[in-house]
């Protein structure tokens, strides 16, 4: 599936046949979160909305077959989703209600934790893998979620504008946070260009961008892309502020510290935002979404989990947690900052 889309994404000829492969695909998947070829097709996608990667051909955008492809990748998956993330118990559709339950899903949990493992253990490698894997969203940083900006009203409107416009940088292209982060890769030797590492990360990863594009590009799902997002910074403060210890320890100076720094002081603004103004506003206009909204919630936070837990369990074993099993060190980059723009290059010619 995926190694069609990568040519037809690049405006070869082929994309009648992807709704077909998208059902073969999903008939004989075994787990569809897990599946590296159904997740890198639904990326490829999905590039195409956003412009994400630079051998998409914008004519391709609204093709009917690719469309067509994509809702049936999008019901799979969704449905996986469902069947294995049960929401909490549902609030009263009242803003202090909501936001108190939002917080009390997000509240911090004992025991290991990725976060807990960069600030007092990573390794120079391990802590390259960590950008690597957190490249695939943090370089498109936000944009998941502003797709619901046209699609809410009001109080919920004018809060998810209030957060976005700082992960944009308050009009300071320098202060994106999406920047931000690509200076922080360079500042370890890893190559900034979006999709440089996809090829490595492993399905969870790109799972957890997909569930956020579904989310946001299904006017159906709004209620799922603003829970997403409330529990993402309701559970970002504490994670970013281990994050930037553990990449000081390791003598890494403030140009990669900074992306972690950042997000310490203003996501402990936008949770409070996320959770009230956002989330419990939208829950008051539209009680009909609560459901969907402590779905999205529970849905950050269990796919983001697991994709934690298995880079964990990749390094506490000694191995590596990217897919081809390189470091990062910059002198891997020749091999691994290809991505599927050079696949692109070999298949769009064949």
């Amino acid at each position: 599936m995926s190694g069609l889309l990568l040519r037809v994404v690049a405006g070869a000829p082929g994309a009648e046949q992807a709704p077909l492969l998208a059902r073969d695909a999903v008939a004989t998947s075994a787990d569809v979160l897990r599946d590296d070829d159904i997740q890198l097709a639904l990326f490829l996608l999905y590039a195409g909305h956003y412009g994400s990667v630079s051998f998409a051909d914008p004519e391709q955008e609204w093709d009917t077959h690719l469309i067509a492809a994509r809702r049936t990748i999008e019901r799979a998956f969704e449905a996986r989703l469902r069947e294995l993330i049960v929401p909490p118990a549902l609030p009263d559709p009242r803003r202090e209600s909501v936001a108190q339950a939002l917080f009390a899903l997000t509240a911090p949990a004992p025991g290991p934790s990725a976060a807990r493992y960069v600030a007092k253990k990573a390794t120079p490698a391990q802590a390259r893998e960590f950008l690597i894997l957190r490249s695939i969203y943090t370089l498109r940083e936000a944009d998941p979620h502003s797709w619901a900006i046209p699609r809410l009203t009001g109080a919920a409107k004018a809060a998810l504008v209030e957060i976005q416009a700082d992960e944009y940088g308050g009009g300071d292209p320098d202060r994106m946070h999406a920047g931000i982060f690509a200076r922080a890769m360079r500042g370890v030797g890893l190559d900034d260009r979006y999709s440089a590492y996809v090829d490595d990360v492993p399905a969870l990863t790109l799972a957890s961008l997909n569930m956020m594009s579904m989310f946001g590009l299904n006017r159906r799902l709004l209620g799922a892309i603003v829970g997403h997002l409330a529990a993402f910074e309701m559970t970002s403060s504490l994670p970013n502020k281990l994050y930037g210890d553990g990449f000081r320890r390791l003598g890494f100076g403030s140009d990669v510290t900074w992306y972690f720094d950042e997000h310490v002081e203003a996501d402990a603004v936008h949770e409070q935002i996320a959770g009230r103004d956002l989330a419990g506003s939208l829950a008051e206009e539209r009680p009909e979404l609560v459901a969907d909204i402590m779905f999205g919630a529970a849905a950050c936070l269990t796919v983001d989990g697991w994709a934690g837990d298995e880079m964990l369990d990749a390094w506490e074993g000694g191995r590596s947690a990217l897919r081809v099993g390189n470091s990062g060190d910059t002198e891997t980059e020749a091999e691994i900052g290809t991505g599927v723009e050079a696949v692109v290059s070999v298949g769009a010619g064949s």
